[in-house]
């Protein structure tokens, strides 16, 4: 249930600008996962962690180069959130 629930969090999020902004001000993950809960989706610290570090597996040896040099995307807690506000939906999002 939790991965169908992390799904539909990810495709609210490539529209809504409004949730983008809420979770990532929250101050860390628990923070995170209670306003996803907050706005109907109850998503579990292991899918969450789980997901992130598929989608780090998947980046490209340019994006892990350029995480490597300090100017690439931040891929911690709030990465895929960050990434769709900086640049819309990669196929590693």
């Amino acid at each position: 249930m939790s991965e169908e629930q992390l799904e539909a969090l990810l495709a609210k999020l490539k529209g809504d600008t409004e949730l983008q902004k809420k979770l990532k001000g929250a101050a860390d993950l628990d923070a995170f996962l209670a306003v996803a809960k907050d706005v109907g989706f109850n998503v579990s610290k292991a899918d969450w962690i789980k997901h992130q570090a598929k989608q780090t597996l998947e980046l490209s040896d340019e994006e892990l180069e350029g995480m490597a040099g300090g100017y690439g995307k931040t891929w911690g807690i709030f990465g895929i959130v960050s990434c769709m506000m900086s640049c819309g939906v990669h196929a590693h999002c």
